[in-house]
């Protein structure tokens, strides 16, 4: 079975994406909007995150 590893191109992507998907959480969040869309921008930043601390960089 292949060993799972992100490529670094992969990992700046999800950085990028948890890093705005966390911007707009805040946006909605400071802005008392629907709770759906701070479920939604809360879970994608999450999930990346994790991703990014828990599988590991090809060289």
């Amino acid at each position: 079975m292949e060993e799972l590893t992100l490529t670094p191109l992969i990992a700046t992507l999800l950085f990028v994406l948890a890093c705005l998907a966390g911007h707009r959480y805040r946006r909605v969040w400071k802005a008392e909007g629907p709770r759906w869309q701070l479920w939604l921008y809360g879970v994608v930043a999450a999930v990346c995150l994790m991703i990014l601390g828990f599988v590991p960089l090809t060289a």
